[in-house]
């Protein structure tokens, strides 16, 4: 019976490696079982795999250790940047080397269709994962900010707050302060949204640079500031217990 997943995910292109013939059917059944894989060929060397990648999109192999010429450990040793790669093979001994090599399981033969689809399912989700954090946009760590007629580059992360001051605004470090010609709402637009949070009107304040929130004030370094009651709900809610359950 196929297991049946989310059918509108595409398949992960798999290639199947082995110089037995057999065993190469068998993961073949096995992979037409998942509907989150998809054979996209197999090799009996590692050379004709070596070949076949060069040539296709391939995310995910099931390689053998044991074969003539080139072993599979020689093989994905040999590759710069190797597919997604479950290892198959009779000898528990390659396993230490294979997790050297960063694969996603190590398969012992004969293999059961439940372990295969346990492998199968963690290579999914290290693919999905993959393809999140290349999809991710990459912060710039720096800020460009206006001093009179020119333009201060700066590490937004050194920030420990901002005090909005009508159409100013006040940048606060540990050294330092900076006034700029900006506006409180133009900045908190500007910066990260998950490093910086608005705890009242006239304060957007870095949220790794918080020592204690007490009541209605928040301590930052040396400096004590008011946080508004709802503000003070939503930020312990939404940004202090979020930080403590990813730990």
């Amino acid at each position: 019976m196929q297991v049946t997943k989310n059918n509108t995910e595409l398949p992960l292109q798999c290639l199947v490696i082995d110089d037995e013939p057999i065993a190469r059917t068998g993961i073949i059944d096995f992979i037409d079982q998942v509907d989150f894989l998809q054979v996209a060929g197999s090799s009996a060397t590692a050379m004709e795999a070596s070949d076949f990648i060069h040539s296709n999109p391939v995310d995910l192999l099931f390689l053998d250790i044991n074969m003539p010429y080139l072993t599979g450990l020689e093989f994905l040793e040999s590759m710069e940047n190797p597919p997604l790669t479950i290892l198959t093979t009779a000898y528990s001994e390659y396993a230490l080397e294979g997790y050297r090599l960063h694969i996603v399981d190590y398969l012992l033969k004969p293999i059961t269709f439940q372990r295969f689809h346990q492998a199968a399912t963690k290579a999914r989700q290290l693919h999905s994962m993959n393809r999140l954090i290349k999809q991710t946009p990459t912060v710039d760590p720096f800020l460009f900010v206006r001093q009179k007629d020119s333009f201060k580059k700066i590490l937004w992360a050194d920030i420990l707050y901002v005090e909005g001051m009508q159409n100013y605004a006040k940048l606060k470090f540990k050294d330092q302060e900076l006034i700029i010609h900006q506006t409180l709402v133009s900045l908190e637009e500007i910066l990260p949204a998950d490093h910086f949070f608005r705890i009242h009107k006239s304060y957007l304040v870095n949220i790794a640079h918080i020592d204690v929130v007490s009541g209605g004030r928040i301590f930052i370094d040396d400096h004590e500031l008011p946080i508004s009651r709802h503000r003070r709900e939503e930020l312990l809610k939404e940004v202090v217990y979020s930080k403590l359950i990813s730990r």
